[in-house]
């Protein structure tokens, strides 16, 4: 009989090798067959193949779980989830239970209770610390547990000292062993989600443990600092380095002139921490609670976006210049986006060899740092080693990102600290800042300006999104809104892995003059369908590179975007904890109602974009300047300065 896994499509039966997930077997010979299961007294039909915990979920009814997690494979090992199905001698696992026929299952009976009281007294027994400095109190899945089944004390003993300490080598993420109960979220993870590898259950038994290859530390592991392990663990075992008392002490220094730059997926999520539900953007009251955290300047991210879209925008079309006019083939097509710290991290240590496809532009991130210690100091005689720049970030991979060594063409470190979305939570709860109750202001001069372009930057596809608004007007002269109604790109928008799109590009305009430097007319774009795509998640970004080495349709694309996370930034590993799909979606909503209320929602038309290439980037873009603060270039071992 046919068997195939309802989670990932794995057909090869009920054990997978990929992790150490076991994959629910379907009879794929009886899908679409109705089932009818009995939880606690009440019937329901579900599915053939449906889990136990999926029945009593479309039922309302809760079943506890810790290893298991939507994003994932199933797993089965922490048996939280025990149930009683009549019948069967032993209590079985719901989340890894396919009901393939007719059953009766109970979800509390005291069996059921006494076991899962044991399970979790068990998992202390072995977990280390007290919960008041943890960085996960009051959202730590073991400790609501703990709470719901009224443990009051130790009936198994509790360690008094750490075991294996803390890896703190790493400049994104902390593991904290003691703290680990071994759900294997995080292998699973680093594993199936993002095919990356870092973490393993080694060792059987009451001597397994997760460790990394040869036990070596996180900064020597090809960790690519993504950070989506920390956003699926359920206690403190993982999390992020916080750089918060070094940004208090900037701040306390009346020496310090210390700037913030926000991106636009953290004001998508920042309310979740205040007690919002997901979707509920706060850009213009986090800007109050910035300052009166003490920032001197706050400053928008989305200027930077802005920036990124007419220097990677030109850098594209430079490339089609060189490949479809000069016929070099040292031009290598598709380009690749360079935004998603993460991203680059992964082609650099598994396809060096495509590194020539990824633009040589910088991150929003570090471009804003740049000017931040160069234009905005000589503006305002401020001198660059006074400054203190600050990147509140969704993502982990941030934090590694303004410590590469190359980072350094303003002559300083460009980005001092990044800030995750959870860190900055937690400075404004400890100045007693209600975010939700904050008075709305905007961002500061020079920097505050920005475009819709700039802010969908932050869900999957919008880098794209963004480029083909700019793209599209500046070869054809024509408006987008004439393409895509409200200039709403929809076939990259969405959170399917892979999306591809073709834009035909039927009628050319005159060369903009930001732009007449560089290309002589448009003509030999005339009749050309502009292919792109987009990938969130490192696993798909695998799909799609080993698809253009084997000559696939994707090779025929001239320009993708790839997102370390899944739902780009918004997913992000320093995101908000929990994290779903629906969360995900959720803030994607938020970030498009922003786009649609902005004044100017295309990057080219951004007037303090085009101020700063009058003043300071006088060459244009892709220029001697602009090169020099705003690029890099890649090589077969990896990123360095130009």
């Amino acid at each position: 009989m046919p068997m195939k896994c309802k989670v990932c499509d794995d057909s090869r039966g009920a054990k997978s090798t990929a992790g150490q997930r076991i994959c629910t077997p379907v009879d794929t010979d009886a899908i679409g067959a109705m089932i009818k299961v009995t939880i606690d007294g009440r019937a329901v039909e579900v599915p053939m193949g449906t889990t136990i915990l999926d029945a009593a979920r479309m039922m309302g009814i809760r079943i506890p779980t810790l290893c298991y997690h939507d994003d994932l494979c199933i797993s089965g090992v922490c048996r939280i989830c025990v149930v009683e199905v009549e019948g069967m001698r032993t209590l079985q696992a719901s989340c890894a239970f396919p009901i393939t026929s007719p059953i009766k299952v109970h979800t509390h009976t005291r069996k059921v209770r006494q076991a899962r009281r044991h399970i979790l007294d068990l998992m202390l027994s072995k977990h280390y610390g007290e919960c008041y400095s943890c960085v996960r109190n009051n959202n730590c899945e073991l400790q609501s547990l703990a709470e719901e089944y009224g443990v009051d004390f130790y009936r198994f003993g509790h360690v008094d000292k750490p075991k294996t300490g803390r890896d703190n080598s790493s400049y994104a993420i902390v593991r904290d062993m003691d703290k680990c109960i071994l759900c294997r979220r995080c292998v699973r993870t680093c594993v199936d989600l993002q095919e990356v590898g870092v973490f393993e259950a080694m060792g059987k038994g009451d001597r397994t443990e997760i460790g990394t290859f040869m036990d070596k530390p996180m900064i020597e592991e090809i960790c690519i600092n993504c950070g989506q392990c920390i956003n699926r663990c359920p206690t403190g075992a993982l999390h992020a380095k916080d750089p918060s008392d070094e940004i208090w002490a900037a701040i306390d220094d009346p020496k310090k002139h210390v700037v913030i730059q926000t991106a636009p997926a953290p004001r998508s999520a920042i309310g979740e921490c205040f007690g919002l539900e997901p979707g509920h953007a706060l850009t213009f009251e986090m800007n109050t609670a910035l300052r009166y955290c003490g920032f001197d300047k706050v400053f928008d991210t989305n200027f930077s976006a802005d920036l990124t879209i007419i220097e990677e925008g030109t850098e594209l079309l430079l490339r089609l210049y060189r490949a479809l006019v000069n016929k070099d083939p040292s031009a290598a097509v598709p380009q690749f986006t360079s935004c998603s710290p993460g991203w680059v991290k992964y082609i650099e240590h598994f396809y060096p060899e495509m590194l020539p496809h990824v633009s040589s532009a910088k991150s929003p991130q570090q471009m804003f740092g740049a000017l931040i210690k160069t234009y905005y100091a000589q503006i305002h005689k401020i001198d660059p080693a006074d400054i203190v720049t600050v990147a509140l970030m969704p993502c982990t991979a941030k934090k590694f990102e303004c410590n590469r060594p190359e980072m350094r063409d303003s002559g300083f470190k460009d980005v001092d600290y990044g800030l995750t979305t959870r860190e900055l939570a937690q400075m404004m709860k400890e100045t007693g800042i209600e975010l939700t109750q904050m008075e709305k202001s905007d961002f500061d001069d020079p920097f505050g300006t920005a475009t819709g372009s700039g802010v969908i930057f932050g869900a999957t596809g919008g880098v794209m999104e963004a480029a083909i608004r700019t793209v599209y007007e500046l070869v054809t002269g024509d408006f987008i809104e004439n393409l895509f109604e409200k200039a709403r790109v929809l076939p990259v928008r969405g959170f399917e892995g892979i999306r591809r799109a073709e834009l035909p590009i039927e009628k050319v305009g005159p060369v903009p003059d930001l732009l007449k430097p560089l290309v002589p007319n448009w003509d030999w774009v005339k009749g050309v369908t502009l292919k792109v795509a987009v990938a969130h998640g490192t696993a798909n970004a695998k799909k799609v590179l080993e698809d253009i080495k084997a000559g696939g349709p994707l090779s025929e694309c001239h320009f993708i975007e790839f997102m370390a996370c899944p739902g780009g930034c918004l997913g992000g590993g320093g995101m908000p904890i929990p994290t779903s799909e629906e969360i995900r979606a959720a803030r994607a909503r938020a970030i498009y109602q922003e786009d649609e209320s902005s004044a100017v929602r295309k990057s080219h038309l951004n007037p303090a974009v085009t101020a700063l290439y009058e003043k300071f980037l006088k060459e244009g873009p892709c220029g001697h300047k602009s090169h020099h603060l705003l690029h890099t270039e890649y090589t077969a071992r990896g990123r360095k300065v130009v």
